[in-house]
């Protein structure tokens, strides 16, 4: 296991790389060429779009919103399909997803992030992290509330069990331009839409919230993952729910989530503080009137 220290890591130091982890997902790039051979059916496009909706879903609705931030509560049933739907996105486990993000919070941008853009660059960020010795280790210490779950535990063990049910199936019923562009075409872009929180949501984008990270906010990065490019807003107060605040911020996941509460599945959606929306507010118009800049406040 990973030390449970709020230390530097000692594989982010060393940035030994792992090719065991950095092969396969190698081959997954290169096996979306197939298409080439198989084609493409409009079928297949179909799954590929819904496929890539419907995980980035699971992905920020409960790899993030849940499992990393605890915004909601929900039943130990859906809470198992949350994690099954977010790890058939091949993100390794839902234990080792949410132990990870959490160190990102506790450090963000300052030592001790193992995937900061202003520390390490573009492709350490978006990518490479993965891919050192020692990140595929799941720190239990960080994800104690949830790694009570055997349920859980198991499928953090066995992670490739959801993505290899969801890639039979796909072959099953679509053929091969199902499994190539169904399945390994979303796969490939659903990856780097994440990913890309990580890379660029740090560099490029409006700050309205003053933190002591880089992060920013971003309407493209909002719309191809569904309302996590609101990732200022985010970093400013994690325990929400939303990460658009207000009205005009397209957040997918969380209307879906939304609806989902009036249904009874999920419930105690926590909410932005009035005092958090008034501070945007005020930051708002002080950016209108050029009277604030997207500088990070200087970590204490």
């Amino acid at each position: 296991m990973a030390s449970s220290t709020d230390a530097v890591p000692e594989w982010i130091e060393k940035k030994k790389l792992d090719w065991g982890g950095a092969i396969p997902f190698i081959l997954c790039h290169l096996v979306a060429f197939g298409a080439i051979w198989t084609g493409i059916t409009w079928q297949a496009a179909v799954v590929c779009l819904v496929l890539y909706v419907v995980r980035m879903w699971g992905v920020t609705a409960g790899y993030h919103r849940y499992f990393s931030h605890r915004t909601f509560k929900t039943s130990r049933v859906f809470q198992f399909i949350l994690a099954f739907i977010a790890m058939s996105s091949a993100q390794k486990g839902v234990l080792w997803w949410g132990a990870h993000h959490r160190r990102h919070h506790k450090h963000s941008d300052q030592p001790g992030d193992i995937h900061s853009p202003v520390l390490g660059g573009f492709w350490h960020s978006h990518m490479g992290w993965l891919f050192y010795d020692g990140a595929s280790d799941t720190d239990m210490d960080k994800i104690k509330d949830f790694a009570k779950y055997p349920e859980l535990v198991w499928l953090n063990k066995y992670f490739l069990v959801p993505p290899t049910v969801l890639a039979v199936a796909c072959l099953t019923f679509f053929g091969l331009p199902g499994l190539i562009v169904g399945f390994f075409w979303s796969t490939v872009l659903l990856w780097h839409g994440t990913f890309f929180i990580n890379s660029l949501a740090h560099v490029f984008g409006k700050r309205r919230f003053q933190t002591t990270d880089d992060s920013r906010n971003g309407v493209f990065l909002a719309l191809i993952t569904l309302g996590e490019g609101w990732h200022n807003n985010h970093h400013r107060y994690q325990a929400s729910a939303r990460n658009g605040f207000y009205w005009w911020e397209l957040d997918v996941t969380y209307y879906v989530l939304k609806a989902l509460s009036w249904l009874g599945i999920v419930w105690d959606l926590r909410p932005v503080p009035e005092k958090i929306l008034e501070e945007g507010r005020e930051a708002d118009r002080a950016r209108a009137a050029g009277e604030l800049a997207d500088e990070p406040v200087a970590a204490e």
